[in-house]
């Protein structure tokens, strides 16, 4: 027995993901991070680039937290007392204390009865899809959803799964009223921000059109949000597209890896709901829980965003993605302006998206390219995305390095 034919199969398979442009290459890889110093945040430096410093403008890390000195502090502690993994899965002895404060915590800010950790985002919305979809459900889901959503949906195996236009709730109402007869159980189910755009649902909209037609469905119409890049990053208190929009979803999924700087997802609903998910979620059962420490971690940055001093975070935030915002439009880029510290810079053209993210490179700033198949052909982008932790002097560092790339002979 060999991996010979295997590996000839998965070399033309590779080859074909070069050639169709979506093959990810290497991985920069952070071999450790300068602090902030002179005006400026963080530097990052990699392997392979010797004392080479970089800005990092695609991060996630909206707020900041991954570097705080008390997030840090609270994941040190707990390590200390118990250890740097959980042993084995939450229904065996994988249940620690810090683990139920944080469940806590979370249900508080959302105000919800109950909430429940994952691994991950992507492992909550797997784990929570398909025990609410089953042969009755059909299910309505955005076109441009993310993949995990996607794939949840195919696991599920619904009775039926519609497609409505991305953000038109024209349409979303034509998909219900489509929908009549077809099942038991409607589940709509939408990202609160999208992650390749910076756009939002505008949940107060949604939520109310499935009020409308709820009584169609003898179980009801359910909404379920995954709101990963929203939480801490949207709203004046950091709740996401719930606060912004002044409405709710009955379920919503969210992260601990993005705005809050350490690892993990969650989802937040009633009590029934989450009890329901903790017998029947393999994903949940059947898989190690974030570490103690890491729990603790996440407990102490929800403390931190849900204060005077991450609201101030948040506000900061805000206000250079504003300035960022305003100095692409004065160079003459076209952008997809949101109040999400995302923003895409359309360039709209494969060749040139890539040639600015090496110019960009070249000049010390870590920035990601989205090219088709990931976009649609002529939605081509760079996808900037600013944190807490950079400065104005950052910003105009890379307002500068583009404008130098416009016009190379000033």
């Amino acid at each position: 027995m060999s991996l010979d034919k295997l590996s000839t199969a998965l070399t033309a398979s590779l080859q074909e993901l070069k050639t169709q442009g979506r093959c990810k290459g290497d991985e920069n890889i952070i071999r450790s991070i300068k602090p902030a110093a002179d005006g400026y945040g963080p530097r990052y430096l990699l392997a392979h680039y010797g004392d080479r410093e970089f800005l990092c403008m695609n991060s996630n890390s909206y707020l900041g937290l991954a570097l705080h000195p008390q997030v840090i502090e609270a994941e040190e502690r707990a390590a200390r007392e118990f250890g740097t993994g959980p042993g084995a899965v939450r229904f065996i002895s994988g249940t620690y204390e810090p683990h139920i404060t944080l469940e806590k915590k979370l249900a508080f800010f959302h105000d919800r009865e109950a909430a429940m950790i994952f691994s991950g985002a992507y492992a909550a919305v797997m784990g929570v899809l398909p025990q609410l979809i089953d042969a009755d459900t059909v299910v309505l889901s955005d076109a441009l959803n993310h993949n995990c959503i996607i794939n949840a949906i195919r696991l599920a195996r619904p009775a039926r799964k519609h497609i409505y236009r991305h953000l038109d709730m024209g349409d979303l109402e034509e998909q219900i009223r489509f929908c009549f007869d077809q099942g038991k159980r409607l589940v709509v189910v939408t990202d609160g921000i999208f992650s390749m755009r910076g756009d939002y649902v505008r949940l107060d909209e949604l939520a109310s059109i499935c009020r409308r037609f709820e009584e169609q469905f003898e179980q009801g119409i359910i909404t379920v949000v995954d709101d990963s890049h929203g939480i801490g990053a949207m709203g004046q208190t950091g709740r996401g597209v719930e606060e912004f929009t002044k409405s709710r979803a009955d379920i919503l999924v969210a992260t601990l890896g993005k705005a809050l700087g350490v690892n993990g997802g969650y989802v937040v609903a009633n009590r029934t709901v989450i009890e329901y998910l903790r017998e029947t979620a393999p994903l949940y059962i059947y898989s190690n829980p974030i570490t103690p420490a890491e729990a603790a971690a996440a407990t102490q940055a929800l403390t931190l965003l849900d204060s005077p001093a991450g609201h101030l975070l948040i506000k900061r935030m805000q206000g250079l993605t504003d300035r960022f915002e305003a100095g692409l439009r004065k160079l003459g880029f076209e952008i997809l302006a949101s109040p999400h510290p995302i923003v895409p810079l359309l360039i709209r053209d494969t060749r040139k998206t890539a040639d600015l993210v090496h110019h960009l490179f070249d000049h010390g700033i870590l920035a990601t390219g989205l090219n088709f198949p990931v976009v649609p052909k002529g939605d081509e982008e760079i996808r900037f995305q600013i944190s807490a932790s950079h400065t104005e002097q950052d910003i105009d560092y890379v307002l500068n390095v583009l404008e130098d790339c416009l016009h190379p002979d000033k």
